[in-house]
């Protein structure tokens, strides 16, 4: 396929769909599937065909809507001359409200089923990530190319030098957004001078590379679901940003590192690598040019240190997922010891529209050194759920209050969780922070992959520390001391606190446990699992003291605190 062969494929599927007057989108994500949604389209499907508006109506599964807890979502949408279609929205729709919906269309909407999308859920946040959930069908190559799909790499191909494609990513200030924050520029940059002769290497037979670009859609943090998303409603769009990442560092096979507990994100990556395939835009020679790319799948087990990149290089390798020391880092010596780029399914999502409007575009989004926007699983105590992407430096009031709505059942906040078990706590008189990584660093949480967990008055913050210490001591891979031991010790001592059997010597032991943990640790997992702990004894350090023992025995039996703890090192 070439250039203008893309186009017209785009016009003819524009022409196909601008021919039905009406489209039902039906959110197929894993929430609204779950409710039953595959029921609802067919359902839609099946009342459309016995009513007046046969062959006027189009029904198609879309991607996530965001309103989660809304679901099954349903869009009503009708075109208009030389203008964005008017839409209506429904929440909780049933395959019996079917008859209903479709003998509403072109007049007044289901008000039973009625959501507002003037609410500032919809009108807070900003789009670039997500644009097209909830738009195309996944599952259809036509239907992403008809929105502009596939015409970056096309840019690129023609028009741009592997160096300028790196020079657009870092001008547009794009930061990782896996939870570390490094400059993607700078990272393409690396494996792009990076000589894959450095280091004696063996690559199985069949693979014609000396580079690679993983992509990391090891999702593991608790509550969160961004990159799960993003895969299953718009598989192209990450497709094309690593293929666009092959050219601009010189490799020439990808690999996407997927958790098998996301059946319908692997099920439609693996029908958009095949229909990639078929249209010439993967495999040898793309587009008529000298360049090829490749891209499979590989599945990993849940080890949530997998998304750690030593690890999951590991894994893929056929290996124990264990990390290793670094340096040498992966973009020097990686997959089979061959330079590797490894970015998340957010980052790659970012590429092709950067390369379409520009750098400049991109970079007056969001804050000085925290460009672009950043999508957030928001969960917890907070009356919208779901997903959201915001521009970066939007406070953390606005999304808790204002796109959150606010705390449920007349509760009060307390506080608001950011990036998963390795993030931290951040208490109300925080809430006007701009959410930035710097920001929230500075604040003894970090950004992370996007999970924002909610939680009101009625929340123990030390019960919460002791979730996350147990989610990363169950996760520790054991090849270290600090992250093995050391969690193992802080999950007994945090226990003992909640069962009432915590020392004043206790507490001192706990916070040099988690400096140990924190600055010992071989890999991200040991080193940010401290985090939780931290955070809920700077901000709610009384909480810790409200559990102490206060009978005398704690301080007559300090002395022996310290053998009690060893003795539970395994």
């Amino acid at each position: 396929m070439n250039f203008e062969e893309l186009t017209q494929l785009a016009e003819r599927e524009r022409a196909a769909q601008h021919a039905m007057p009406f489209q039902i989108h039906v959110c197929a994500g894993t929430g609204c599937h779950a409710a039953g949604s595959e029921m609802v389209a067919k359902a839609l499907e099946g009342e459309v065909a016995r009513s007046t508006l046969k062959g006027k109506v189009l029904v198609k599964c879309v991607g996530c809507r965001g309103l989660c807890a809304s679901g099954p979502i349903v869009e009503v949408e009708q075109q208009q001359p030389n203008a964005e279609p008017a839409s209506v929205l429904y929440a909780h729709v049933r395959p019996e409200d079917a008859p209903e919906v479709v003998r509403s269309i072109g007049g007044e909407p289901v008000e039973r089923l009625f959501l507002d999308t003037n609410q500032p859920f919809f009108t807070r946040q900003l789009k670039i990530v997500l644009e097209d959930c909830g738009k195309i069908d996944p599952e259809r190559i036509e239907d992403y190319i008809a929105r502009g799909g596939y015409r970056a790499l096309f840019k690129v191909l023609d028009e741009m030098t592997p160096s300028e494609v790196i020079d657009e990513i870092t001008h547009s200030g794009l930061r990782g957004r896996g939870g570390a924050g490094f400059p993607t520029g700078l990272k393409w940059a690396t494996v792009a001078k990076a000589n894959p002769q450095r280091y004696p290497t063996y690559v199985p037979p069949g693979v014609q590379s000396q580079k690679f670009v993983i992509c990391n859609g090891d999702e593991g943090d608790p509550g969160a679901f961004m990159d799960r998303s993003v895969m299953e409603g718009d598989p192209h769009r990450v497709l094309e940003g690593m293929i666009i990442a092959g050219y601009a560092v010189g490799a020439n096979q990808g690999y996407i590192y997927v958790r098998a507990e996301y059946p319908l994100a692997v099920k439609r990556l693996r029908t958009a690598i095949r229909q990639a395939q078929r249209v010439g835009l993967l495999g040898n020679n793309i587009a008529g040019t000298a360049f090829s790319f490749n891209i499979d799948i590989r599945l990993g087990a849940g080890a949530f240190v997998c998304g750690e990149e030593t690890a999951l290089i590991a894994s893929i390798e056929g290996g124990r997922g264990l990390p290793r020391p670094r340096p040498p880092y992966p973009a020097e010596y990686g997959l089979w010891g061959c330079p590797t780029l490894i970015n998340n399914v957010e980052t790659l999502a970012n590429i092709a529209p950067i390369i379409n409007r520009g750098a400049a575009w991109f970079a007056s989004i969001g804050t000085a050194k925290s460009k672009g926007t950043k999508v957030f699983a928001l969960t917890g105590q907070v009356k919208n759920t779901g997903l959201i992407e915001v521009p970066m430096g939007i406070t953390l009031r606005e999304i808790v209050f204002d796109i959150g709505g606010g705390i449920p059942n007349g509760r009060k906040f307390k506080a608001v969780q950011t990036g998963g078990p390795s993030g931290g706590c951040i208490p109300e008189q925080y809430l006007d922070t701009p959410v930035d990584y710097e920001s929230l660093t500075a604040l003894g949480s970090i950004m992370g992959s996007g999970g924002l967990i909610v939680m009101d008055d009625s929340t123990d913050m030390v019960e919460v520390a002791r979730f996350f210490m147990e989610f990363c001591m169950e996760e520790s891979c054991g090849k270290c001391i600090p992250c093995r031991a050391g969690t193992a010790q802080i999950h007994h001592i945090l226990t003992k606190f909640q069962t009432g059997r915590a020392t004043m010597r206790d507490l001192r032991l706990l916070e040099e446990l988690c400096d140990v943990v924190k600055h010992a640790s071989l890999c991200g997992l040991g080193q940010s699992a401290p985090n939780p702990v931290l955070s809920t004894l700077r901000y709610f350090r009384h909480e810790y003291e409200a559990k102490l023992r206060s009978d005398g025995y704690a301080y007559g039996h300090a002395n022996g605190a310290a053998e009690e703890a060893l003795s539970h090192v395994q």
